[in-house]
């Protein structure tokens, strides 16, 4: 098995990894929906891998076992930190035959890996029950702020 960073010549696979993922989370779109998506995925990765946003993949041979994602942006200085860069993982995803294997934790450790050399200085997730004991054994913590979102962005009532 090998771990490492995505390059530009994965975007189609990085794209068919994240259909997968969209697929496994959601079930089934229609085929605009999906050439959609797809276009608005080969847009962003070729804009952003790399830049802003990395990926770590587990394969063997040429057999993806499992992803992370991350994106990085930079926030307003913190006392503590003069650079505050900041990443968020998500698309942590093993195919169903490969899990409870501890490749998901070999890919998450790489995603690390790469954060400290780029000078992330604190990493933040949103863990299901069931990926929760994977985040804790590599260092995460529940914050003391809740988790809140607003999706799709409406204005105010």
């Amino acid at each position: 098995m090998k771990v490492r960073k995505m390059v530009k010549e994965d975007i189609d696979l990085l794209i068919n990894i994240r259909m997968d993922y969209l697929f496994a989370e959601k079930g089934v779109y229609s085929s605009e929906e999906v050439q959609d998506i797809r276009t608005k995925l080969e847009e962003y990765f070729t804009q952003h891998l790399n830049k802003g946003f990395i990926a770590i993949i587990a394969e063997n041979e040429n057999e993806v076992l499992a992803t992370a994602f991350m994106s990085i942006v930079e926030r307003p200085p913190m006392i503590a930190f003069s650079s505050y860069l900041v990443g968020t993982v998500y698309n942590v995803f093993t195919y169903p035959q490969y899990r409870g294997k501890g490749i998901a934790t070999k890919v998450m450790t790489e995603l690390l890996s790469e954060a400290k050399l780029l000078g992330v200085a604190a990493v933040d997730l949103m863990a299901t029950e069931k990926g929760k004991p994977l985040y804790e054994n590599l260092g995460f913590r529940v914050s003391k702020y809740t988790s809140m979102n607003k999706f799709p962005l409406t204005p105010a009532k």
